[in-house]
């Protein structure tokens, strides 16, 4: 187990949202072998409210962007996603 000041001197030079960023390429990226265009859906959505839901203060203004972008793509996804 890494220990607590490795991994804060390594989020030291990111900001939360880069932090975000990083976890959520890395669950789609997970959830690509299960072929669930659901689950991608829905990794999208809850990223999505994630993203909008992080305070101004500790991300920049373009990651709210994003969770905005991620709350319209997840839907559509789950939509067109075969049952």
């Amino acid at each position: 187990m890494l220990p607590l000041q490795v991994i804060d001197s390594f989020l030291l030079n990111y900001n939360v949202g880069q932090a975000l960023l990083l976890v959520f390429v890395l669950a789609t990226v997970g959830a690509l072998p299960l072929k669930s265009r659901r689950i991608i859906a829905a990794n999208a959505t809850v990223f999505g409210l994630v993203f909008i839901m992080t305070p101004q203060s500790l991300a920049p203004v373009h990651y709210l962007f994003l969770g905005i972008v991620l709350l319209v793509v997840g839907p559509v996804l789950w939509v067109t996603a075969e049952r």
